[in-house]
């Protein structure tokens, strides 16, 4: 059986990424959508995710790029440079890799982010990470304490399916494919539910329509393809990630690949569907970092 979750991060950082992604849903494949509680946009994020309730919402838990919801004082190892996060994961990652992140402060940060999105009237059903930073060690036990904490039982591992040519890019999402499969055993035995494999992670920012079709050739199983759709003004000058939003918005809403995945008998999917598919309605067993062995 061949399922595909689509799913639109980076709601809450801009309102361009907002109305992409709810216009994915609208009219294109979009299935599900992640919302960083830290990002200038959230509110109106929450207010327009509330009014398409088919749309499965989950949290965007975020530790690099923007401001903590916490005072630095409490996370202070968290914290880099004006209040904010770091830059980007690879700072984070060198203060990591030194033994120099308080995972108790990670966890509170990230109760404090599920929190935000609840009391805003978000109905959380899953989780992911910004620059999926919430598979690393440590950190993704806590991950799954905060989610099964919130009631949420579905957490994405990036394990991308689509190989290309070697290089840095490749090389890097191959280090985060071996963190996302031990995490993924570790999902596992705590009760929650995942996702076999994900696609469209080594093109974020760049994909097109006739990109989206080639990676339908990897879906297997339960598969999220991971999106970043955006529109408007303003998205180039607020993050210098050179991508190609408008492209990634056009793409999903293209009727050839809706076409395409019933060609492939490829199911699209929501995380609701995952979940109930994977056990009726209890929730996750003891997610707790001690019990993780």
């Amino acid at each position: 059986m061949k399922r595909l979750v689509v799913t639109a991060d980076d709601l809450g950082l801009h309102r361009g990424m907002t109305d992409a992604a709810i216009r994915g849903h609208e009219h294109g494949i979009v299935t599900a959508c992640s919302i960083s509680a830290c990002g200038i946009d959230v509110e109106k994020a929450a207010n327009a995710v509330r009014s398409v309730p088919a749309l499965d919402a989950g949290v965007h838990f975020t530790l690099v790029e923007e401001r903590p919801l916490l005072p630095a004082a409490d996370i202070k190892s968290l914290v880099f440079r004006d209040g904010k996060f770091a830059g980007g994961y690879r700072e984070l990652f060198v203060r990591y890799t030194l033994g120099r992140i308080d995972l108790d402060e990670v966890e509170a940060e990230l109760r404090a982010q599920a929190a935000r999105l609840r009391d805003l009237g978000v109905s959380l059903l899953h989780a992911n990470g910004h620059q999926h930073l919430h598979v690393l060690p440590g950190i993704f036990e806590r991950v799954l304490r905060v989610a099964g904490d919130f009631g949420i039982r579905y957490v994405r591992i990036p394990d991308d399916a689509a190989r290309r040519s070697l290089g840095m890019r490749e090389l890097q999402v191959s280090a985060l494919s071996r963190f996302a499969r031990a995490a993924a055993r570790i999902a596992e035995l705590r009760g929650f539910s995942t996702n076999d494999r994900t696609i469209g992670i080594r093109d974020a920012g760049h994909l097109d329509a006739d990109r989206i079709v080639e990676l339908l050739d990897h879906v297997d199983g339960v598969t999220e393809l991971v999106t970043h759709p955006g529109t408007g003004e303003g998205l180039a000058e607020s993050y210098s990630w050179s991508y190609d939003w408008q492209r990634e918005a056009d793409a999903l809403c293209d009727p050839r690949v809706r076409e395409e995945c019933a060609r492939r008998d490829i199911e699209l999917v929501s995380v609701r569907d995952v979940v109930g598919a994977a056990g009726g309605t209890q929730g996750p067993r003891d997610a707790s970092p001690e019990s993780t062995g």
